[in-house]
């Protein structure tokens, strides 16, 4: 298995999580967005346009679970167009350690047992509860995960846990095999008062085949770091559920200028 990851950068295990545990979680995420007071915030979350990055609702959810929406769910005046279950891009970023629900998903035995065999001291830093909303779910742009998560060496690895059925109808990944050789492109970090973009490496994505990540409920992708991987929009009538926990490496350096951040009353924690 290890030597798959290393060859692909990523894996795709199905089965790894049972149908019941989908569903609670499913439930726990909606239950957190019936709660959710739209009136309040109403920041659109897209990697088209990345409006959100100024908003500092969006930049200090690191330690906390905020609420993000979908770009065709507002008009133009901000008001939501559809029901708030219906509008929510994602939430994010510290349930894993805030909800008791998601804190149980994250820190599973098996889980925790695949992450000690491909960390020194796995830390569980950042987690995503991801809706791809039917006929609205936003394109995801092609990207490495490395960009947002950096550590000094690189040590960035995505659990991506398909919590719904997901395929090309739906908003299913692409990836590039074996591309995480390659360079980290970008780092979107700090600067000021701002968040930026700076560009690494302008080479271009490579000129090779992207390759289906079809995943049934239950299925978890584990995604390398500097792996470029991608989604298109959801027009379909159907749902694509997933959560996503990433992990760094103890062992490695985090800059102080990353965009996440936590308080020193959060500390990251490993399984």
């Amino acid at each position: 298995m290890r030597a798959a990851f290393a060859e692909e950068g990523y894996l795709l295990i199905e089965d790894f999580v049972a149908p019941e545990l989908c569903d609670r979680l499913i439930e726990r995420a909606n239950a957190l967005v019936d709660g959710f007071d739209a009136s309040v915030h109403r920041t659109v979350f897209s990697t088209q346009s990345v409006a959100h990055a100024a908003d500092r609702y969006f930049q200090e959810s690191g330690d906390a679970i905020r609420f993000f929406l979908e770009e065709e769910a507002v008009d133009a005046d901000g008001n939501l167009t559809r029901p708030k279950r219906l509008a929510v891009n994602k939430l994010g970023h510290a349930m894993h350690d805030l909800d008791p629900v998601f804190s149980e998903f994250s820190r599973q035995r098996h889980l925790a047992a695949l992450a000690k065999g491909l960390f020194q001291d796995p830390l569980l830093l950042q987690s995503m509860y991801i809706f791809k909303q039917p006929g609205i779910g936003g394109e995801v742009s092609w990207h490495q995960d490395s960009t947002y998560l950096y550590t000094e060496p690189m040590s960035c690895i995505g659990f991506w846990f398909a919590l719904e059925d997901a395929d090309s109808s739906n908003g299913g990944m692409l990836a590039m095999p074996g591309a995480h050789r390659g360079p980290l492109r970008k780092r979107f970090r700090h600067e000021g008062d701002a968040l930026v973009t700076e560009t690494l490496d302008d080479a271009p994505w490579p000129d090779q085949p992207a390759v289906k990540l079809d995943a049934k409920k239950g299925s978890l992708i584990v995604l390398h770091g500097l792996l470029p991987h991608y989604s298109s929009a959801n027009r379909s009538s159907r749902s694509r559920h997933a959560y996503t926990l990433h992990v760094i490496d103890g062992a490695s350096t985090y800059p102080a200028d990353n965009w996440l951040r936590r308080g020193a009353d959060l500390p990251l924690r490993g399984f």
